[in-house]
């Protein structure tokens, strides 16, 4: 796990949107949105339309993720806490 993807998954022990993912972390969103597709790749974190609505066909993150909330998963939190 790169260190942009363990400091990403930080912040997503809880759904945040991506806007706060752009004011906590301060990157460029080039860099978020690659680091959150690569989690996504991984199977690390799941994308959600609203809070509670998670989207389970293929998400484009690069093309939609400005406008998607984001959360660690179950093998995103065991991979980060063994770190």
């Amino acid at each position: 796990m790169s260190d942009e993807e363990f400091d990403l998954l930080d912040e997503l022990y809880f759904v945040q949107p991506f806007e706060y993912l752009q004011s906590s972390l301060g990157w460029e969103d080039e860099l978020i949105l690659k680091t959150l597709d690569s989690l996504y790749q991984k199977g690390m974190i799941k994308c959600l339309t609203q809070p509670d609505d998670e989207r389970f066909d293929v998400v484009n993150i690069v093309q939609e993720g400005k406008n998607l909330f984001f959360l660690a998963t179950k093998k995103g939190l065991m991979a980060h806490n063994t770190l």
